[in-house]
């Protein structure tokens, strides 16, 4: 079989080619791997005489997977153990068709099985050729009927298409096969499906196809050459799926095999060698941690009606600029405009409207403070009207910043290698509506195929320090309904989401984790020079870190306290006042939450 067939099958779900793409990428570090199918599960058994190294194998097998983009496979059940042992020592799964990055699996519900060594195999030897010769590998057929599992029913390999538009499972509920675990048998095979697996087992091989393997598994951003993009799926061939099958070197090249799609191109292998494994020089840590800081409410001054800008604006941030540092991402709610545009949309003199207009060179000093995400959802970004609200994101932008808040949009960021979504929402139409719970989920599905990681901003909630208690019901402020945050909240972390951050009420509010996810119901107020009040919890703010996996999951985080001065200027604040605040908040709305906040403001699961 060509090294282009091998590319060509493994993307139609061929089990052989994809374990003989994954044995050449994993055979310098002395991996052999076993595969088996069970409908769209694929299983990768992986040995060594060291326990496989966990972060690599994920790497180089969810990088792979990926972009063979074989639509007849959903997941990747990955099994790590040491030749010798009879259980696996680690699991992964993988769900593919999104980038997600890998999903733990529970080694409880595994059986493994002895192998019947009695049946009769026929063994293969596979003959690797040289790179720069022009190759040609015919493959036999890939089951040999056991007599042991002759009589299955289902027979064929499912190879059916896969609808790729349908909602994608909930990472909170993913459905697994299940299976049963034994510590007492010397070799594996799944139950209670054992009638529609067969294995293959591909023994260790040379370099002479390295480059093919690495054209797939490796961890750079390359895309598979076009030649293997418009490939014609084969028909569905009748096999009998209960068969074993070992593979090794001498027949793989003397038999044909049928159905073979042929592709024209032929690869430029030259092109492909300098991919050689180099997923194993930086894979994805499971125990990588995205550290996101993020305050509430932030108005640097306004110049209108008239002007209330700091004559020295670069002090403005100057105190609390080394609390935003030596973070993956920095979010902020930018609660004013960037804009020159002329005309308020509000009528000004009530007493309860407020316009705020901040002139566009501010984005600077917004980005120099450390700002890297910003969100624009809040009830004045159109204070002057839509032009207002475009200025604003064009400002943010050219500054080198993110701005998120536009109704229907998501904004992604890439840190570490992994996917980070970003969603904001308030109480209003003009923005993605956090009363319309139905968008909202539709939302953060769109975003959970798209990132590992996604981070909602939500402005919302009654104002004020009559404002400070959280209730799960739905909130008014003068009359307008400013939505139910507890419901909001976890209805999307139920739909995928992983961080809740919410700001809106002035003051900061009290946090919980649910489904292992931080929710912070508000953030306070950070800034507000000359705009907001900052008597009382008005005057209370902070900087809240989070710590989180790869997967979402809220690992630790800290407060850290912040206070606003009269003009409403933040500075560190030695008396950590938002941490007793959030502390007692907490014990009193969330009794039974499972975080925990010590006197120096460091959050933690309690154990």
């Amino acid at each position: 079989m060509s090294q282009q067939e091998i590319l060509t099958r493994a993307k139609q779900g061929d089990p052989k080619a994809i374990a003989f793409l994954v044995n050449q990428a994993l055979t310098t570090i002395g991996v052999k791997a076993r595969v088996s199918i069970q409908k769209n599960n694929l299983h990768l058994l992986l040995e060594s005489s060291q326990l496989p190294d966990r972060q690599v194998c994920i790497r180089v097998i969810h990088q792979g997977m990926q972009r063979l983009n074989a639509s007849s496979i959903d997941f990747v059940n990955i099994y790590g153990r040491r030749l010798g042992n009879t259980i696996p020592e680690w699991t992964e799964v993988i769900e593919l068709h999104r980038p997600s990055i890998y999903h733990p699996a529970g080694v409880g519900t595994i059986w493994w099985q002895s192998e019947n060594t009695n049946s009769s195999q026929e063994s293969l030897e596979t003959t690797l050729p040289s790179l720069s010769q022009q190759v040609e590998l015919n493959t036999p057929e890939i089951v040999k009927t056991n007599p042991e599992f002759g009589q299955s029913e289902d027979k064929n390999v499912d190879f059916s298409p896969v609808n790729l538009n349908r909602p994608v499972r909930k990472r909170n509920n993913r459905s697994r096969a299940k299976k049963v675990f034994s510590s007492d048998d010397s070799s594996w095979q799944f139950l209670p499906q054992k009638n529609q697996a067969f294995w293959l087992l591909l023994s260790t091989v040379g370099i002479a196809l390295i480059p093919v393997s690495n054209l797939v598994f490796n961890s750079n951003n390359y895309k598979l050459p076009e030649i293997i993009s418009n490939i014609s799926r084969p028909q569905q061939k009748s096999q009998s799926s209960s068969s074993i099958v070992e593979v090794s070197k001498s027949e793989i090249s003397t038999v044909a095999t049928p159905q073979i799609v042929q592709i024209q191109n032929q690869l430029n292998l030259s092109q492909v060698s300098e991919f050689v494994l180099s997923s194993i020089k930086s894979p994805i840590n499971p125990d990588t941690r995205i550290t996101i800081k993020a305050v509430g409410d932030i108005i640097p001054g306004t110049n209108y009606p008239k002007n209330k800008l700091h004559p020295k604006k670069q002090k403005l941030f100057a105190s609390v600029k080394p609390l935003l540092q030596d973070a993956d991402i920095v979010f902020g709610n930018f609660e004013s405009t960037l804009t020159s545009y002329p005309r308020s949309g509000k009528k000004m003199g009530s007493g309860r409207v407020f316009a705020f207009r901040t002139p566009p060179n501010y984005r600077y000093l917004l980005k120099d403070a450390g700002f890297d995400v910003l969100s624009v959802a809040n009830n004045h970004s159109f204070d002057f009207l839509k032009q207002g609200f475009e200025d604003t994101i064009t400002n943010i932008q050219n500054a080198g910043m993110q701005a998120v808040g536009k109704k229907g949009e998501i904004v992604y960021r890439q840190v570490k290698g992994i996917n980070i979504a970003f969603i904001a929402f308030s109480n209003y139409s003009y923005h993605n509506s956090m009363l319309d719970l139905e968008s909202a989920k539709k939302l953060v599905r769109e975003a959970d195929e798209n990132a590992d990681i996604i981070v909602i901003s939500v402005h919302a909630g009654a104002e004020g320090t009559r404002a400070l208690r959280i209730k799960n019901k739905t909130e008014y402020f003068f009359g307008e309904n400013r939505g139910n945050k507890i419901l909001f909240s976890h209805t999307l972390i139920d739909e995928g989401a992983d961080l809740i951050l919410a700001h809106g009420p002035h003051v900061p509010r009290a946090m919980e984790v649910y489904q292992g996810k931080l929710i912070a119901y508000s953030l306070g107020n950070f800034m507000g020079y000359r705009t907001l009040s900052s008597k009382a919890q008005l005057g209370y703010s902070l900087v809240l870190e989070v710590d989180i996996n790869p997967r979402g999951d809220f690992v630790s985080g800290k407060i850290l306290p912040v206070h606003l001065n009269s003009k409403g200027i933040p500075y560190p604040d030695k008396y950590g006042r938002s941490i007793k605040l959030i502390q007692q908040l907490t014990k009193k709305d969330f009794p039974k939450t499972i975080l925990e906040i010590d006197g120096e403001g460091k959050l933690k699961v309690k154990s």
